[in-house]
């Protein structure tokens, strides 16, 4: 376990900002050590932590239990073998786990509790891929939509707001934000706008609370912070938060904060008020890329004094850390 550390250093990000800063503390509560495989991608669903990784498990824990001591004896009880290739992304969804593999298949899962109150994964469906041949092991009212040349290169990253829109992010550079309209033929998704901002191939989007900004990570090393625009339905550049020396990987948002992954082996803690954004904390401690993020309110050290937050982070070490971080109101 790390040390309690306090943060008050300013970044550049800040250098048009008249300076605000909350000191606040951080620190590694726990590390999980995977064996001969990296972590590629995190979930939060009810009480559970969901890991993915390149040796094609998926792993549940209970995320209570990670506050303490975890024991690695028991971790290969809460493992699925998922299939012949890597788990690149989990999506939690109420009762029901969606995973995507390197073997170009997506599986579909329950989340089922026994008779001793043990949570496993029953396997629903698995889709052969996202085309049309979706279509015909799903019902129209869930049917799936493609859509055909979304972007020049690889699509590295997807948002979905609550409104049914969805944002994409891709190697050539471009996010698309696409909205679900009435045509003739019934609803299609279409393309209602185009940003362009990043020297580089973005790898990860992340909505705000209230879903008017969408943040955006890179190779290109920074965060360009994006807000709805009053005239049309486009987004406008906010600002850019620099400060990471290597490629973004991922994010993640939690209350106001923001949290970012790179490949320089650290995780930045974001907050931005009146538009003016501030790193309040670097954690270190992985020793390879952060290769995903996930977050929650501190619900178990509520107090009327400081703000509490848990950090899930994943990287290309092996492991799986989980972080503590407190800010004063």
């Amino acid at each position: 376990m790390s040390q309690l550390k306090i943060s008050n250093s300013q970044d550049e990000s800040q250098s048009q900002c008249s300076y605000y800063h909350l000191p606040i503390t951080h620190h590694c509560i726990l590390t999980i050590k995977h064996k001969n495989s990296y972590i590629s991608s995190l979930g939060i669903g009810e009480k559970l932590l969901y890991t993915g990784s390149s040796d094609k498990e998926i792993q549940m824990l209970k995320r209570d239990n990670l506050r303490y001591e975890f024991d690695h004896e028991n971790l290969n009880n809460r493992v699925i073998i998922t299939g012949k290739g890597a788990v690149k992304s989990l999506v939690v969804s109420a009762d029901k786990i969606y995973s995507a593999h390197q073997d170009h298949k997506i599986r579909v899962w329950k989340v089922d509790e026994n008779e001793a109150q043990q949570k496993k994964l029953t396997q629903l469906a698995t889709l052969p891929t996202f085309s049309d041949r979706a279509l015909t092991s799903l019902t129209p009212k869930n049917h799936v939509q493609s859509v055909a040349n979304a972007h020049d290169d690889a699509i590295n990253a997807i948002e979905l707001s609550s409104h049914g829109d969805v944002y994409t992010g891709s190697t050539d550079k471009k996010i698309k934000i696409w909205r679900k309209l009435n045509s003739p033929k019934g609803e299609k998704l279409s393309l209602i706008a185009t940003l362009k901002k990043h020297r580089s191939g973005i790898n990860a989007l992340a909505l705000s609370t209230d879903e008017n900004v969408l943040y955006s990570g890179a190779s290109d090393r920074l965060i360009i912070v994006w807000e709805k625009s009053d005239d049309d339905d486009s987004m406008v550049v906010v600002c850019t938060l620099k400060g990471h020396v290597k490629s973004i990987l991922c994010l993640s948002v939690v209350s106001d904060l923001l949290c970012s992954g790179s490949a320089d082996e650290t995780i930045r803690i974001w907050r931005g008020i009146e538009k003016c954004y501030f790193c309040l904390a670097v954690l270190e401690g992985h020793s390879g890329p952060v290769k995903c993020l996930t977050s929650e309110t501190d619900h178990l050290s509520l107090s009327d004094a400081s703000a509490s937050y848990i950090i899930y982070s994943g990287g290309l070490d092996s492991d799986v850390k989980v972080w503590q971080i407190s800010i004063p109101l």
